[in-house]
């Protein structure tokens, strides 16, 4: 499973020219469900995201977690992100999960999140979706976790 992350001022979801998700600040959670996940995979993604270090003290050193700032969560599913693009002009999907497990598994992940006590705001899975962001630093990390 795969979570590309990013620290955001704000960032929005819209499906046909509607706003269906808005977070302040916090973090947008881009997430690639490959074929071999499961939900045990999704929960140590989803605590690994809650407590990962990407927003500043007072110091201005990155010590802090979404948790810890009580920054609010915008998980968007990104079927991309499972792309083979090892080789060639073409990304290949032989390894991203199925729509139906993906799907099991997204919401397995925002489950999780909620868990860990933040304020989940979703995109719609399986949607045309547009999302806006404003990147605060710009701050981005890929996070991946296997079995």
């Amino acid at each position: 499973m795969i979570g590309l992350i990013q620290r955001v001022s704000r960032a929005s979801v819209n499906v046909q020219q509607e706003t269906i998700a808005t977070i302040g600040n916090g973090m947008l959670v881009l997430l690639g469900v490959e074929r071999e996940d499961n939900v045990a995979v999704a929960n140590k993604l989803a605590n690994r995201v809650a407590h990962y270090r990407m927003f500043n003290d007072a110091e201005g050193k990155m010590n802090l977690s979404v948790a810890d700032t009580q920054g609010e969560v915008l998980v968007v599913s990104q079927f991309t992100l499972a792309a083979d693009t090892r080789s060639g002009r073409r990304p290949g999907f032989s390894t991203a999960a199925t729509p139906v497990q993906a799907k099991t598994l997204y919401h397995a992940f925002c489950d999780a999140m909620r868990q860990q006590g933040l304020s989940i705001a979703t995109g719609q899975f399986g949607a045309d979706m547009q999302v806006s962001l404003v990147n605060d630093g710009p701050v981005t990390f890929s996070l991946q976790v296997t079995e």
